[in-house]
Parts: structure tokens; C-alpha cells; sequence
């Protein structure tokens, strides 16, 4: 489908969605309800095993939250927005395949929240991270005051997010906001050779692994151990559980057929 925002380009097997709205790439109610659609359509695209999330530009990943759309806005239509950036987040969260962001420059507010929303993130060893909101005298509604803590601990997540200020994209590393550092310049090929590698995994045990992870982290300890169980059956019996296994005994490689 057209869209007025993005850019979706599919190639092997991963896709690569691109925000392009300049001068900032600012998210309004139509990039949030466009990001939804292509995280959407990849969801149920079998061709796709793995999907990168970036934006066009050099200096602004995304300057997060479209101020100037969401200001002086009434209360039904702050929460009429809220939730089109909640559905839009929480798409990005629940898609059965790995998903990577690849940030530069300032990844501020609903930036960083978008990101948080991906399994992984690659960034600019120089990218500008962190929650701006509390400075406006709001704070980060998208999720961030519940991602970060869970990806960072709470003490370090609550001086990021009771300061305001941000983080570079080293440090980001170094505390476990990002996962890996690329230069600008090989950034998006290295976020795709990753999306490939990960692509390349069994599905049905790749889709398993991460619901499994994603689930059980809200459960009690013993809940999300039986949850795990019973993910691990699904994949077990699965066409590619049994290939994997013959293919070990045989010493082959294994023929996956993402069944």
C-alpha cells in the first residue's frame, strides 16, 4: 500500500521500514497510524523474517512527538491521539519476528520510545538518546516510563527520565539501551546484516522464542517456566524441530521450511 511518511523495501528476507518526514522527521497521528500499517503488513507477510525500522536524514532520527499537532489540544483529543500512538507501539512490540531500529542523530521522546518498542537497536556511536518529556512538564506517555526500566534497571531509567537528559549513543551502549554501535556511514547495512542473520533462524522456533520471552517477563517466576514449556512443545513438534534434529544426527546442515 501507499503511504505519505514511509518508505518499505523488501528484500530477500527482511524488510526495511523508513520514516521520511522532513525537516525532522516528527511523529503525527498519520506516521504513527503509517508506522502501524507497514509493522502490520509485515506481520502477515511470510516473506518477511525480519524487519529493520529507520528514517531518512544525518542530524534527527526523529525529534519524537509532533509538539506543535498535540499542543492545546482538548482532553478527548490528547487521548484520541495517545491512544493512536499506543496502537502504533504496541505493534511494533507484539510482531512475531525480530525487529531492529537503527537510530542516529537525536532520538528524543517518542523517538526513543518508538526504538524501545523494537527488540534490538543498532545506533551511531554519537546519537543524542534519551526522554525529553518531564522538561515540558509531562513525562514520556508511549511506553518509556515502562520499557526503559525493564531494559536498563529502574535506577538508571528514573535518573534518565526524572533529569530529562540524554545520553550518547556510547554510553547508550554501555548501559544496555543499545545493543550495538555502528559509524554513520555503515550503519543501515550493518542493522540489515543482522535482520538477515536473525531472518535466517527457523521461524516457528524464532516466533515461539520471542513470544515466550515476551510473555514471561509479566508472569510470576513458575507461570512463565510453564509458559516456556509449553512454547518449546509447539516448536519441538514443529516440521523444522524435527528437521533440526535429524539434521544433527545426520551431521547436515538443516533444511528449514519455516513450519
Amino acid at each position: 500500500m501507499p503511504y505519505e511518511f514511509l518508505k518499505i523495501e523488501k528484500e530477500d528476507t527482511i524488510a526495511v521500514i523508513t520514516l521520511d518526514r522532513p525537516p525532522v522527521n516528527a511523529l503525527n497521528l498519520t506516521a504513527y497510524q503509517e508506522i502501524y500499517d507497514a509493522f502490520r503488513e509485515c506481520q502477515f507477510d511470510d516473506s518477511v523474517g525480519a524487519v529493520v525500522f529507520t528514517a531518512v536524514g544525518e542530524k534527527v532520527f526523529t525529534a519524537g512527538l509532533d509538539v506543535k499537532q498535540i499542543a492545546g489540544k482538548s482532553l478527548p483529543e490528547a487521548i484520541a491521539f495517545q491512544m493512536v500512538s499506543r496502537r502504533c507501539l504496541d505493534m511494533i512490540a507484539r510482531i512475531r519476528k525480530p525487529t531492529i531500529a537503527a537510530i542516529f542523530g537525536y532520538v528524543l521522546g517518542g523517538a526513543l520510545e518508538l526504538a524501545l518498542a523494537c527488540d534490538l537497536r543498532i545506533s551511531t556511536p554519537d546519537a543524542t538518546i534519551g526522554c525529553p518529556e518531564i522538561n515540558l512538564g509531562i513525562i514520556a506517555g508511549s511506553g518509556g516510563t515502562q520499557r526503559l526500566p525493564r531494559l536498563i534497571g529502574m535506577s538508571k531509567a528514573k535518573e534518565l527520565l526524572f533529569s530529562g537528559e540524554s545520553v550518547k549513543g556510547e554510553e547508550a551502549h554501555r548501559i544496555g539501551l543499545v545493543n550495538r554501535i555502528a559509524p554513520k556511514e555503515t550503519l543501515q547495512n550493518e542493522a540489515r546484516a543482522w535482520a538477515k542473520k536473525l531472518a535466517a533462524k527457523p521461524k516457528v522456533a524464532m516466533n515461539l522464542l520471542k513470544h515466550a520471552m515476551d510473555m514471561g517477563i509479566h508472569m510470576d517466576l513458575s507461570t512463565a517456566i510453564n509458559f516456556e514449556t509449553d512454547c518449546f512443545i509447539q516448536a519441538y513438534v514443529s516440521e523444522d524441530g524435527r528437521e533440526g534434529f535429524q539434521a544433527f544426527i545426520e551431521k547436515r546442515k538443516a533444511s528449514f521450511k519455516g513450519r
